[in-house]
Order: structure tokens, then C-alpha cells, then sequence
């Protein structure tokens, strides 16, 4: 059996390096910011992990700002935190 190597992608707020299923992606399409829960939809992908520290730590340090090089509002950040809190009680 051959293993396929898996792609890895760099978390934007604690900066390491992990599989790419293993972070969730935010995606920018247009001008809307959402959480990627698919992986799936089109447009510009930033990876996090899939914890909570790594979400507040994007929230404090502006990591989105960065990635997207644009200025994120703070409603953007709070729906994606309270999109990553719905979908982890699923």
C-alpha cells in the first residue's frame, strides 16, 4: 500500500506547522470572511487549528488582518469564533 503524503499548512496564530485536515480554514471570498468547515468553498484559505487558545489567540493578535492583508471589523472575528463553538457541539 502506498501513503500519500499529506499536505501541511502553517496555523496563523500559534505558527505551527500541521496536516492540512488536521486545521480548520477561513476563507475570504469577495469581501466576506467565514469559517470553511469543508474545506471546500472558493476563494483566498488561512488555516487555524482546531482549538479554542489557537482561535483567541487570532482574535488578539489580529492574525486575520495579516493573512488577508486588509483591515478584518471585530463582528468578522466574533461570528467566526461563534461558528467554530457551534461547530464543535455538533
Amino acid at each position: 500500500m502506498i501513503n500519500k503524503k499529506q499536505p501541511t499548512r502553517t496555523c496563523i496564530a500559534c505558527r505551527k506547522q500541521n496536516d492540512k485536515n488536521n486545521l480548520i480554514r477561513i476563507v475570504k471570498s469577495g469581501d466576506s470572511i467565514k469559517l470553511d468547515l469543508t474545506g471546500k468553498l472558493n476563494g483566498r484559505g488561512a488555516y487555524i487549528c482546531n482549538d479554542i487558545n489557537c482561535i483567541e489567540k487570532c482574535i488578539k493578535s489580529k492574525a486575520l488582518n495579516r493573512a488577508f492583508s486588509m483591515n478584518v471589523e471585530p463582528d468578522v472575528y466574533a461570528k467566526i469564533k461563534e461558528d467554530f463553538l457551534a461547530g464543535n457541539n455538533k
